[in-house]
């Protein structure tokens, strides 16, 4: 793992000496909803009740504005991952694959969406927005989800690229969307998703479901415990682990990845046999699917 440099300006902190990771195909390989590009070229968004702008000028330097240094090593430093050495989990794929992957095909997905790293987001927030995320596009998702948040978020004031002050929603806590109440999440055009995620809402807010307990769960009973919850299963239970909870090891299966695995392994992967990345796996297998193997955004 190259060392990387960290240094702090007002308003901003600076990252130079960074490799495997590229901004744009962090933000677009489906694994968060609060995030768009910006006309500047950054990408900017919302999270942990932030207002964030991310900008790479060179591929090894990336600029977080709105980053003080405390909340750099706090928050942005371990949500980017750029603690993590992607070189050498890149490696450990492709040597957990060599048994199953004769045409190679890992090794393109790693090349082309050689910059993902798996985001470590908030859980509630994660596990709220793949629920809604079900049966879903990406536009609307995000449509869904700023509308909950603009409703039922705590409001701040945060300034724009341009240095204009807005004010700006924090995602809604599970007690704000609890004491909304189903038929107002209906209101905001979430259709059948409206009862899980008042559902979720109400589990957490009332401590049926414990989140931080969660966390300290082995990952089979993790995965239990949020199913539980209407509307939750394997899929959007397996996406919270993986980018809600930090679990590298859970390999989400969507349309996408399914057919990945028809296509290029019908009869060989094991996937509990890929270890401790093998969600990482997943995510450069996703987007090769999507953006190179004629999948469509």
């Amino acid at each position: 793992m190259s060392s990387i440099i960290e240094k702090f300006e007002p308003g901003k902190a600076v990252v130079t000496g960074l490799s495997d990771f590229d901004i744009t195909q962090v933000f677009d390989c489906g694994q968060c909803f609060r995030f768009d590009p910006d006309p500047e070229g950054g990408i900017s968004g919302i999270a942990f009740g932030r207002r964030v702008r991310f900008e790479q000028p060179q591929a090894d330097t990336l600029v977080i504005h709105g980053a003080s240094r405390d909340d750099y090593e706090r928050i942005w430093k371990r949500y980017l991952a750029l603690d993590e050495d992607y070189g050498a989990i890149k490696a450990d794929i492709a040597e957990k694959f060599t048994p199953f992957d004769k045409a190679g095909i890992i090794c393109a997905a790693m090349e082309r969406g050689g910059g993902i790293r798996v985001l470590r987001q908030e859980p509630w927030e994660t596990l709220c927005s793949f629920i809604v995320s079900q049966n879903n596009n990406m536009p609307r998702i995000k449509k869904i989800i700023a509308a909950l948040s603009e409703a039922y978020g705590e409001k701040f004031e945060c300034k724009t690229e341009a240095g204009e002050r807005i004010v700006c929603s924090a995602f809604p806590t599970p007690e704000a969307l609890a004491e909304a109440g189903e038929q107002a999440i209906y209101a905001l055009r979430t259709g059948f998703r409206a009862k899980y995620i008042f559902d979720a809402a109400r589990r957490v807010a009332e401590g049926e479901i414990d989140l931080e307990a969660v966390a300290k769960l082995p990952t089979s009973e993790a995965a239990a415990e949020l199913m539980k919850i209407k509307g939750v299963g394997i899929k959007v239970a397996s996406c919270v682990l993986l980018f809600g909870f930090g679990r590298t090891e859970v390999f989400p299966v969507d349309v996408w990845v399914r057919r990945v695995l028809e296509k290029y392994y019908p009869d060989s992967l094991d996937i509990s046999a890929l270890g401790r990345y093998a969600g990482i796996a997943q995510q450069y297998l996703f987007y090769y699917e999507r953006y190179t193997a004629g999948g469509t955004r």
